[in-house]
């Protein structure tokens, strides 16, 4: 295993090509796949509903190619806001990086209640707290041992998920074309239930409104990014991992969402619980309940580690930046950012009190942000790859010099940028996702207020990174 010198405070790399697909993968494949599907199929119709997802899968290929040509070019942990620091202005990156942390944070809450829930299935006489306790500790001590043991544990919570998506497209596409027989004695459906209620019932608008909901379930894919200052070889991993992340998402997210659409009729998707179960009974799979509790804890358990992660690195990024005070930069020994995991779980826990005292006032707020919060990095990313690509023609360099290019510049960045930014004028039409507008941007409003004052309130750095 190869590592690298942790002098200065600096980061160690020792994630390889397995880690940061798992843990791009991990960060992805959550409830948002496992229940929020079953409500976009009701609202969108299957048709439409695997149109949106063809979309965001689009989108997420655009913002991967520009993250891939910036973290080749400048391997750094904490990427994207270093990014925007350097090529959109320090006060963005700043903005940029607390809205990431917010994300992850709020996540972090969310996810450690939604398991002690999971739990409860099993153990009904254990309260929820409890088992949010053992979580936090468990998902505490897998980030604070190493870079290597949190990579390898996320590694095997994500391969639990990716087995059962497979297994689920295989017997789900068994079912609709009739290899297997369905567990009612009923026909196969074939391909009945994806038109029966006409391609778009709702017609386009609700396609729309969904997009950011889309955008969403594919939110995580921007870790290899984060990753990237921790990883061995990045000139030859991130390529490899970004092109074989997409593609098995693309396969996992519209295979699954292809399955769901074909055997679950418009009209029942989104009322039962989660659209998984539902097909495992239909296929007549013994324990479905049991078996998608334990993959949904697992999914969980999974976000809950990559978002300690993520969160607890951008803290580190922004005092490594001389944004935070220099003790979030402090690692330890095995190279984990100590104080900035601490401050990060500290905020988890503090979101999961939030969602217990007040789910209607700061959590859904809060839970709003972070959402928002999700797809304005993705803009970061793709105006940062804009500027950063032009910069670099300006400059005289040859193409050549940079070892990953995103192709067809500048229609990628673009087209990323006003994609991403169509799915946030998106929010406006939908009464209950409008309340990310009304929190999101106040709060990034704050965060530009914030950076404007901290730093009138010290002296100016002399250096100013240009190129």
């Amino acid at each position: 295993m190869q590592t690298q010198h942790n002098e200065n405070g600096q980061l160690q790399r020792t994630m390889k090509t397995r880690h940061l697909i798992m843990l791009s993968l991990g960060g992805v494949i959550g409830t948002g796949l496992f229940f929020n599907t079953g409500y976009i199929i009701s609202t969108t119709g299957a048709a439409g509903t695997l149109l949106a997802y063809l979309i965001g899968a689009l989108v997420v290929w655009l913002v991967m190619q520009c993250l891939g040509e910036l973290s080749v070019a400048m391997p750094e942990t904490g990427a994207f806001h270093v990014y925007a620091t350097r090529y959109l202005g320090p006060a963005t990156g700043y903005t940029v990086a607390w809205l990431y942390w917010l994300t992850w944070t709020v996540a972090l809450g969310s996810s450690f209640t939604a398991a002690g829930f999971c739990m409860q299935y099993w153990f009904p006489q254990v309260p929820v707290w409890a088992w949010c306790v053992v979580f936090c500790a468990a998902i505490f001590v897998l980030n604070v041992i190493s870079t290597r043991f949190f990579a390898e544990g996320e590694f095997w919570f994500s391969l639990v998920k990716v087995i059962t998506i497979i297994a689920f497209i295989i017997l789900g596409g068994a079912a609709i074309f009739g290899f297997i027989p369905m567990q009612d004695g009923s026909p196969a459906p074939g391909l009945s239930n994806i038109t029966a209620e006409g391609w778009f019932p709702h017609g386009g608008l609700p396609i729309l409104m969904t997009m950011v909901a889309v955008n969403f379930a594919f939110s995580g894919t921007e870790l290899i990014g984060i990753a990237a200052g921790e990883t061995e070889n990045p000139r030859k991993v991130i390529p490899v991992a970004i092109r074989t992340t997409i593609a098995r998402l693309i396969i996992f997210f519209i295979g699954t969402v292809f399955v769901l659409a074909a055997l679950i009729p418009m009209q029942q998707a989104g009322v039962e619980k989660s659209p998984f179960v539902l097909v495992f009974e239909k296929v007549g799979i013994p324990y479905a309940a049991d078996i998608v509790n334990f993959v949904i804890l697992t999914a969980i358990l999974s976000a809950a580690n990559s978002g300690l992660y993520a969160s607890g690195r951008m803290l580190w990024s922004l005092s490594n930046e001389k944004t935070l005070p220099r003790c979030f930069a402090k690692v330890n020994k095995n190279g984990v950012p100590l104080t900035a995991l601490s401050v990060s779980m500290l905020g988890g826990v503090l979101a999961l009190f939030s969602s217990v005292i007040a789910p209607d006032t700061v959590f859904v707020a809060l839970s709003a942000i972070s959402g928002f919060a999700v797809v304005a990095v993705w803009i970061s990313i793709c105006a940062s790859h804009f500027v950063f690509r032009r910069r670099h023609l300006q400059s005289g360099q040859p193409l050549e010099a940079l070892h990953y290019r995103a192709p067809w510049y500048p229609l990628v960045p673009v087209l990323g940028f006003v994609l991403c930014l169509v799915a946030c004028i998106g929010l406006a039409f939908d009464p209950t996702q409008r309340i990310a507008l009304y929190c999101g941007l106040p709060f990034v409003a704050l965060c530009y207020g914030a950076y404007y004052l901290t730093q009138n309130l010290k002296t100016q750095e002399p250096e100013h990174v240009a190129e």
